[in-house]
């Protein structure tokens, strides 16, 4: 039997005695509620996801996603714990390979190479797409040698290039001016955000196209938070970014558009603005409005 939602309209006619005339208008709405509400329509995007199921063991942790997301924009992913949003980011880099038991059904496709192609490389795969963790994780090595790890594995010896590649992402990290007199100190000496500006200066030393954040500010204090997130709109120039994020203010702030997922399931995606001032399903606005999550 179809789900049925009965708007009942009671009109009074005070020339008719007052007569009451009840209008009842039915309308199947079980596809509405079901399937994802997507505002926009992104002509060429750079991350194409269709049909995407994953699966650990029996247990789907995501069901029949499909979005597309744009170039040199932030994308925010969000919803409550559990509903997600970190697996499908790490699809895309296909960091969920090395989970035993998973499976993983539909197409990921990055500039229009699918990135699940048996015959496709995953090393070089992960030099297009960075990422960035939710705890900073500076390697035990000097801020110079963080820096430059990425250019060194790609075969870049020559010390005069690694200089330059080293001060270019330090820069474009906006922690350049703060270390360039101590680049031989160990990275274990730098602040928390200091760390995490430090991963990112190494994720963009290689110029990846696509850059994934898994909650990078959630252990920072504000100050720090102030800084990652200024760091994002001066990256998006150059980088696609796409971000996971339980903060709706911190959502609200960087990113050009959001998608809400819940229960493994995309409920809606759109411009971001549209999202969190008039969201199209109502399970997007309680979210939103912190009625759950």
């Amino acid at each position: 039997m179809k789900s049925l939602l009965e708007k009942v309209v009671i009109k009074a006619n005070e020339s008719e005695n007052q007569e009451l005339r009840v209008q009842i208008e039915r309308r199947d709405t079980t596809q509405e509620e079901e399937s994802p509400y997507i505002g926009i329509d992104i002509k060429d995007p750079i991350v194409e996801i269709e049909n995407l199921t994953l699966k650990y063991s029996d247990d789907p942790a995501l069901i029949d996603i499909s979005l597309k997301i744009p170039k040199n924009h932030v994308t925010a992913l969000i919803g409550p714990s559990g509903c997600g949003k970190s697996t499908l980011l790490r699809c895309l880099n296909r960091l969920n390979d090395l989970i035993d038991g998973v499976t993983i059904t539909g197409t990921v496709k990055i500039s229009g190479v699918d990135i699940y192609d048996p015959e496709l490389d995953v090393t070089e795969l992960r030099k297009r797409i960075g990422m960035v963790f939710q705890k900073s994780n500076p390697f035990p090595k000097s801020i110079y040698e963080n820096a430059a790890y990425g250019p060194r594995i790609a075969g870049i010896k020559k010390r005069s290039i690694l200089d330059e590649i080293v001060e270019k992402s330090l820069k474009s990290a906006a922690l350049w001016d703060e270390v360039k007199d101590r680049l031989n100190e160990s990275a274990f000496s730098l602040s928390g955000g200091q760390q995490q500006r430090l991963c990112i200066a190494r994720a963009i030393a290689v110029e990846p196209e696509v850059l994934l954040m898994d909650e990078p500010c959630s252990a920072l204090d504000p100050i720090a938070t102030s800084k990652i997130e200024e760091l994002m709109h001066t990256l998006k120039k150059n980088y696609t970014i796409t971000i996971v994020t339980h903060n709706m203010q911190q959502a609200s702030r960087v990113s050009d558009y959001t998608a809400f997922l819940y229960l493994g399931k995309l409920v809606e995606y759109d411009k971001t603005e549209k999202i969190f001032l008039n969201p199209t399903r109502k399970q997007t606005e309680d979210y939103i409005t912190g009625r759950f999550g």
